[in-house]
């Protein structure tokens, strides 16, 4: 290492010098590495900020998938069958030509203005899960409007059915039934809603979940556009999904304690 001396200067001055020159540099060295070390932390915590907005972000809802049969009314029974019915003529014609199968059952309440019911895998059923597919068509029909507290409900084979009969073609909607009848007698109305997995869900009442749903309906004075508003109160549901889900006609509501 070369040093540079002033000749002007003794030797203990031009020590003195290079002591000072010294000082000056080690003070600048340090400074340099604070200004670095603060810079480090500086980037490290807008680099955690960045990671914490990035990670509070809500990611965005997807869209469920429905499902074919959620156009329908539908449910599935204690036996883990699917019951679809129809909400018009055309869906009632729909699922019997290009849903219902011969493994299935047809149900229909015995009154004028009924959905089209079907039990899937019906031939297999027990006689429970077919009561359940009798009081949901009985509750879907018209029997509800009117304030009929139970009607009756029969059951057929997709042979039995038929869009002809004497007479004519049967209109929209409807079938001509031949053969022996499945009845069940003077089966009563009620419904009871929830909401499962962020779906609604409708079950007949004699089915053993309907209990652990939010709310039990029966006949009685609320008119449906209010029983849909409360039925939504209790479920913090959106009150035009429980409209789809429910008959027409008049309700009592009972809440689940």
């Amino acid at each position: 290492m070369k040093l540079k001396l002033d000749f002007r200067k003794t030797a203990q001055e031009n020590a003195s010098a290079y002591y000072g020159l010294a000082k000056e540099l080690a003070s600048k060295e340090a400074g340099a590495k604070k200004a670095i070390e603060e810079t480090k932390k500086e980037m490290e915590s807008a680099g955690k900020e960045h990671e914490l907005a990035v990670s509070s972000k809500v990611a965005p809802k997807m869209k469920r998938t429905k499902k074919w049969f959620e156009k329908y009314r539908w449910f599935y029974t204690s036996g883990e069958k699917l019951v679809v019915a129809g909400r018009d003529a055309k869906q009632n014609d729909m699922l019997v030509a290009k849903t219902m199968t011969d493994d299935d059952l047809f149900f229909h309440a015995d009154i004028q203005g009924a959905p089209a019911t079907i039990l899937v895998g019906g031939k297999d059923a027990t006689p429970q899960e077919k009561k359940e597919a009798a009081q949901f068509a009985a509750s879907h029909s018209s029997a509800w409007k009117v304030g009929a507290a139970a009607v009756d409900v029969y059951a057929v084979k997709k042979m039995q059915l038929s869009k002809h009969a004497q007479g004519g073609f049967v209109g929209s909607g409807g079938f001509a039934i031949s053969g022996e009848r499945e009845w069940f007698r003077e089966t009563p109305l009620g419904l009871a809603v929830g909401m499962q997995e962020g779906i609604i869900i409708c079950l007949p009442q004699v089915h053993p979940g309907a209990q652990k749903l939010g709310a039990m309906l029966s006949l009685g004075n609320f008119e449906k556009g209010q029983a849909a508003k409360r039925v939504a109160g209790l479920l913090r549901a959106n009150p035009d999904e429980i409209l789809l889900a429910l008959p027409s006609g008049k309700f009592s509501i009972k809440g689940r304690k």
